[in-house]
């Protein structure tokens, strides 16, 4: 199990990203460009002091943390989602792909996922906070993979 974030737009998000990663043990893609200079001092000043726990991989594009893959299936949280998060199957290899803060995923990247899934929410709701969204499929996918 893995969670990906798609060129993230803020720095804060991405250090609650990597302590999400690190309290998890799992390990969490940046799939560059980000919206802002993700040098290695930035990292260590979002990360706090999670930077050291948790198992960070940037990569330098789409096309980069596709080829990394090894044959794992692409779960793309999206508001867009066809299936509910609660009907879906998590596989133990999974890699949950988290859109921008700003815009999501482009049209040619929400199409290559191989699933779309949905956090269901409460009427005239949009959206919930990405990292938020990160930890409650990341939450839902070890509850029923018990990895």
């Amino acid at each position: 199990m893995r969670i990906a974030f798609f060129q993230p737009d803020i720095p804060q998000n991405v250090g609650a990203a990597i302590r999400l990663a690190a309290c998890f043990d799992t390990p969490l893609d940046i799939i560059e460009p980000c919206g802002f200079p993700l040098t290695a001092r930035e990292i260590r000043r979002v990360s706090m002091d999670y930077g050291g726990l948790a198992d960070v991989t940037r990569h330098g594009g789409f096309a980069a943390w596709q080829a990394a893959a090894g044959g794992a299936r692409t779960v793309l949280m999206t508001t867009r989602g066809a299936t509910p998060l609660w009907d879906f199957s998590f596989r133990p290899d999974d890699r949950i792909l988290m859109g921008r803060e700003s815009a999501g995923v482009p049209d040619a990247v929400h199409d290559s996922a191989d699933a779309r899934i949905v956090i269901p929410m409460a009427e005239g709701a949009r959206s919930l906070n990405v990292v938020m969204s990160a930890g409650i499929a990341l939450a839902e996918a070890i509850r029923q993979t018990r990895r």
